[in-house]
This record gives structure tokens, C-alpha cells and sequence, in this order.
């Protein structure tokens, strides 16, 4: 698919090699930082972490940050370091999410949930310092030289992961499987649970790029479109996909009662609005006169992928 959107078109298989590329690179930095097993009392929190940073995953947030930064023109070594500190808190909160009190999953990309491959206090712990260790990231002066830049990326990024953001979502989310809520609050809901660090991995590009209002305000309505677009998706493969296909265990929202915008409108027109919001979000990105291809191709690769 390479006409969705005005200027050159990329295409999905210059897309894909930039996304494999980026989590290559990705996955050397986390390898680098995360500590070995070594003989000390608390080596299995160190094989935890590694367990589950370095798993395989489409790693689409931190890559957001990465083509952001590039359309600012932001060097590659600030960008990387903040792609992996949103990584981190990425795989911090799936941890969390699967474990039994919360979404009480067994399986995560593909293999066991960390609360199945160790215990859940390891798992707790695991996600405490995944969140930690992305902040003493954001706060080092080699993700950014400038002081003020690197503190409204910690800003931006804990409101997004806080009740705010991501947290407070994760708390509607759990309580919505014994209260019926409306459409308005399902994509309130899921905004905040995963919109919110999608929107801030774009924003971060910018924050590091320090961009004009106007620009940054392009990319967040981008990135906000997207991730309503990516949660219809997995909500999605969750009703039709398998096991095999998505890396997780599969039919649990019906059977938990959880509220999607799928259980709210049914499968047809879910994936009807995914694709309008697909659509919705290239248009947000015409601002930029081409340099942002990349993520207007992305829009279409996440509504049409299947895990």
C-alpha cells in the first residue's frame, strides 16, 4: 500500500526495514544498559528484566519517537536513548497488566508472562524497575545537553504513564468489567490506557527537536488517532484472531466483560472507524510537506496488522 497520502509514497516494505532496523538498534541499546546475571543474590530479577525488555515485540512506540526526532532533525543517539526509555515503560506496564490481579494473562508475545516464567513478586518488582530505570534514562545528560529538554521529557512522559495516562486507564479498564459504560467513556478509557504513550512518543520527537506549538500539536492529534486505532486493532484480533497469531491469549475481553469500542459496536464498524481514524491521522500530518511518509504509512500498518 504506498498511495494513502500526499508526496513521495514509501511504502510498506521501506516501512517495515525501518521499523526492523530501529528495533535492532533498539534492542543493542536495552541489551548494553540491562545487568547480566553475575552470582548475586538478586540475579533473577536481572534475568526478569531482561526476559521481558528484550522479547521480541513490534516495538511501534519507541520507533514513533525515533521517526519523530528524524523529521526534526534530532541526532539518532538522543533519539535511541528516549525510544528506550519508553520502551521500558512500555514492557513495565504489560507486566503489570498481566499479572492475576489485573488482566491475569499467561501468555505475552509469544511466550510465558513473567509472573509464569519467574513469580509475581519477581513480576512486581520486574515492572518497578523497568519504570525506574526509564527515568534515570530521561534524567542522564546524554539523552539530551540541554537540562530544560530533558526535564519536559521526564514532565510529559510521567503524566502520561500516571493516573492521567496510563494508569488511570488501567483502573477504568478494570472497573468497567462490572459497570457498563458509554461509547464516549470506552474511547476515554482507551486514550488514556493506551493513547497516552503513543501520544507522548510522538511529542518526545518533537520535545527533543524542540519544535514549534503548531507542528507538536500535528503530531499529537496524530499519535492520539493512532492509538485508538491500534487498541480497536488489538481489541479486534482479541474477537477474531488466535494465540498463534497475536503472541497472547485471545477471547478475553468477551468473556471478561471488558468495554471496547468492538463490544460497543460490533466488529464490522470497529474496523470501519479504525480505518477512519487511519485516515484522520495522515491528515494531520500534511503540515510537514513530506517528511513525515514514514508515519503516514504507519497509520495504515497498524490497522492492518495481525498481532
Amino acid at each position: 500500500m504506498t498511495n494513502y497520502f500526499k508526496g513521495k509514497p514509501v511504502g510498506r516494505e521501506m516501512l517495515e526495514k525501518s521499523i526492523e532496523s530501529t528495533a535492532e538498534q533498539l534492542h543493542a541499546i536495552m541489551d548494553e544498559l540491562l545487568p547480566e546475571p553475575s552470582g548475586l543474590i538478586e540475579d533473577q530479577l536481572f534475568k526478569a528484566l531482561r526476559y521481558v525488555a528484550l522479547s521480541p515485540g513490534k516495538r511501534i512506540r519507541p520507533y514513533l519517537v525515533v521517526a519523530t526526532s528524524n523529521a526534526f532533525g534530532v541526532s539518532l543517539d538522543c533519539a535511541l536513548k528516549t525510544a528506550v526509555a519508553i520502551e521500558f515503560i512500555h514492557a513495565y506496564s504489560l507486566v503489570h497488566d498481566d499479572l492475576p490481579a489485573m488482566d491475569n494473562d499467561d501468555f505475552r508475545r509469544g511466550q510465558p508472562s513473567c509472573h509464569k516464567k519467574f513469580d509475581e513478586a519477581t513480576a512486581i518488582l520486574t515492572g518497578d524497575a523497568l519504570l525506574t530505570l526509564a527515568f534515570e534514562m530521561l534524567a542522564h545528560e546524554s539523552t539530551h545537553s540541554d537540562p530544560g529538554v530533558r526535564t519536559e521529557l521526564i514532565s510529559k512522559i510521567a503524566i502520561a504513564s500516571g493516573y492521567r495516562g496510563m494508569v488511570g486507564g488501567q483502573m477504568m479498564d478494570l472497573l468497567a468489567q462490572h459497570n457498563t459504560l458509554e461509547f464516549s467513556e470506552v474511547v476515554r478509557l482507551q486514550r488514556m490506557k493506551t493513547g497516552a504513550l503513543f501520544a507522548v512518543s510522538c511529542e518526545a520527537g518533537a520535545i527533543l527537536g524542540k519544535a514549534s506549538k503548531n507542528l507538536r500539536n500535528a503530531l499529537r492529534a496524530y499519535a492520539n488517532n493512532i492509538g485508538i486505532a491500534f487498541q480497536i486493532t488489538d481489541d479486534l484480533l482479541d474477537a477474531e484472531g488466535t494465540r498463534e497469531e497475536t503472541g497472547k491469549s485471545v477471547r478475553k475481553d468477551k468473556s471478561q466483560g471488558k468495554a471496547t469500542l468492538v463490544s460497543c459496536i460490533g466488529i464490522e464498524k470497529a474496523k470501519e472507524h479504525a480505518l477512519v481514524l487511519a485516515k484522520q491521522a495522515i491528515e494531520h500530518l500534511n503540515i510537514f510537506d513530506g517528511k513525515a511518509n514514514l508515519l503516514k504509512e504507519l497509520a495504515y500498518f497498524i490497522v492492518e496488522r495481525n498481532k
